[in-house]
């Protein structure tokens, strides 16, 4: 076996979290992080119902989108998805109140949602090499970048969340 042929054996080996008959009978994995890097398009359904996992890790992939069903991961405190092809996100992240670092660098991201603002306990968060709005940028690059944006971020979700509210109310009456 050549030394090429080794590798990209390695390379494609897979991983199971729990048998089908465990899943089926409702047993829970104890893992309590999950890497799954190499070349990924989609993620699989199944991986959202790990509600226990505390990290996760995604980088190094073409995910070109995450479902909403990533808010049901609401234990997770590393969430890395940097080095994708991501060019939104879901508004559930800002489920994710665990998270304390959330890596999103080296995508497509413009524009992030409003409710990240809620991740009031995020430390650590990678935004570099994406084509974000200057507005952001700018908030992001100045120094305690990361607070101020994620306060930017919550102001807009409150005004966005009374104007919501405001507009429910006059339709209803």
């Amino acid at each position: 076996m050549s030394r090429k042929d080794k590798y990209e054996t390695i390379n494609r080996r897979q991983q199971t979290f729990m048998s089908a008959e465990d899943f089926a009978a409702g047993r829970k994995s104890s893992w309590q992080g999950v890497e799954i890097t190499g070349n990924v398009r989609n993620i699989s359904p199944q991986l959202w119902q790990f509600e226990h996992l505390t990290a996760l890790y995604l980088n190094d992939n073409f995910l070109t989108r995450l479902p909403p069903d990533i808010g049901l991961l609401v234990n997770l405190r590393t969430l890395d998805l940097s080095n994708n092809k991501l060019r939104s996100l879901p508004a559930e992240l800002g489920e994710l109140i665990q998270l304390r670092e959330l890596h999103l660098s080296h995508n497509m991201l413009r524009n992030l949602p409003y409710e990240l603002g809620k991740l009031f306990h995020l430390v650590v968060l990678g935004l570099h090499g994406n084509p974000l709005t200057k507005d952001i940028l700018s908030i992001y690059n100045d120094i305690n970048g990361t607070n101020k944006l994620l306060t930017h971020m919550l102001d807009n979700y409150s005004r966005e969340y009374i104007l919501f509210i405001n507009l429910e109310t006059n339709t209803s009456t």
